[in-house]
């Protein structure tokens, strides 16, 4: 535990000696986490990095937003699974977005629900 009177330069020598630097990296305009459910989207952020003993870690500070990763469904895909799991068009499209996309789990829930 650190003392609570350490001023910046003790501190910086303390960090020195321990073979840690801390560096913000300026101008960034945005940062991505890219999920397999979306992403997760940072812009005016402060990003700072850390490295300590030959590891550097990254530190984000600011206020994602998430976006949702689409899945394009083809009219082709659509049809399959209608016909094979005996379902309106809407049915399995709704099926195949909630899948993301996989064709075989989407027949395999509307199928369940027989």
């Amino acid at each position: 535990m650190l003392p609570g009177n350490v001023n910046p330069r003790q501190m910086k020598a303390m960090m020195k000696k321990l073979g840690m630097s801390v560096e913000p990296i300026e101008e960034v305009q945005e940062i991505v986490i890219k999920t397999a459910k979306g992403n997760y989207v940072f812009n005016n952020v402060e990003v700072t990095a850390m490295t300590m003993q030959g590891v550097t870690t990254y530190q984000i500070v600011g206020q994602p937003r998430f976006e949702e990763t689409t899945v394009a469904i083809p009219k082709e895909d659509i049809s399959m699974v209608a016909s094979q799991a005996a379902v309106t068009e809407e049915a399995a499209k709704t099926a195949l977005i909630a899948t993301r996309g996989d064709i075989a789990e989407a027949i395999l829930r509307l199928s369940k629900h027989d």
